[in-house]
């Protein structure tokens, strides 16, 4: 079993992110993977991605500021973009900063955005910004997400929750909070409103996937759809539960009621920070609040 550092307040960073990642050695990974993947030229993927949006050539060139027929040039290879042209369109494609970098290299073009690993010396600052988030919410459990939902540091307020977890395996290397939440040796059976989690699990992935096209998303999305779960009920979706969602989570005799947040960074330049968030739990009754603090106070 792999072990997690812990830091200062009991803040836990995962192996994963103890790794250091130059911006040279980013640039040779990203480059690699085009390499070993099916060819695809820069506008293959603008057109796709332009699909993807629902936006005709004539939409995305009027919000460029180009003429269709430039447009259509470059989608066809008939042109070759610029490196200012190609970015222009990544933006207005409102596309991640992972997918920027790799329609760039498709371009010839080097990466925009570099990838550094939260133990990097030059993210010194981001990272004690982030353990100040978690330290802040304490005795609120909260804890730091990738992209991919894999747990990269958390504050000392949710290892009573991770303590219910049955299968010890889920929490072996970089344990995914997805995938902790769902899964029957997860938390699953202490989810009281568990059909209505999953789906709004689901539904979050779905959007994810949705703005990046990520496989390893798709892969984790056709994963957790497999695990049971009663019906979700009939409640309408609303556009609060995208800001906010009720979990009820049984622990021991009571039933704990939190209120789910998200924070990201506002206008981060690199990738790692680009997708890091951060989900808090807070109590949305007095009950819970107190049982929270006794669970603090009890270590």
């Amino acid at each position: 079993m792999e072990r997690t550092w812990r830091g200062r307040g009991g803040l836990a960073i995962t192996p994963e992110v103890m790794d250091l990642q130059s911006p040279s050695r980013y640039l040779r990974r990203m480059a690699q993977q085009i390499i070993s993947s099916p060819p695809q030229r820069v506008g293959e993927l603008i057109k796709d991605w332009r699909t993807r949006r629902r936006l005709s050539q004539l939409d995305l060139a009027l919000e460029a500021g180009i003429s269709q027929r430039h447009l259509s040039f470059v989608e066809s290879g008939r042109s070759s973009p610029s490196r200012d042209m190609v970015e222009m369109l990544c933006k207005h494609l409102d596309l991640p900063l992972r997918e920027r970098n790799v329609v760039l290299l498709s371009a010839g073009f080097a990466p925009a955005y570099s990838e550094r690993k939260l133990s990097d010396p030059s993210m010194a600052a981001a990272r004690a910004a982030v353990e100040l988030v978690l330290r802040g919410h304490e005795p609120v459990p909260a804890l730091a997400v990738d992209r991919w939902w894999n747990l990269v540091m958390s504050n000392a307020s949710l290892a009573p929750l991770l303590g219910l977890v049955e299968n010890k395996s889920l929490l072996e290397g970089t344990p995914n909070a997805l995938r902790l939440s769902l899964h029957p040796g997860g938390l699953a059976k202490n989810v009281v409103n568990l059909g209505f989690w999953k789906a709004h699990i689901l539904w979050r992935l779905a959007q994810q996937i949705h703005a990046t096209n990520d496989a390893k998303l798709i892969a984790l999305e056709k994963e957790l759809s497999g695990y049971p779960a009663p019906p979700p009920g009939h409640r309408e979706r609303n556009e609060a539960d995208a800001i906010a969602l009720n979990l009820e989570l049984k622990v021991g005799e009571h039933i704990l009621s939190f209120i789910t947040t998200t924070t990201i960074f506002g206008t981060p330049a690199d990738v790692t920070l680009s997708e890091l968030a951060v989900e808090a739990f807070f109590p949305s009754n007095a009950e819970t609040a107190a049982i929270v603090q006794a669970m603090a106070a009890a270590g």
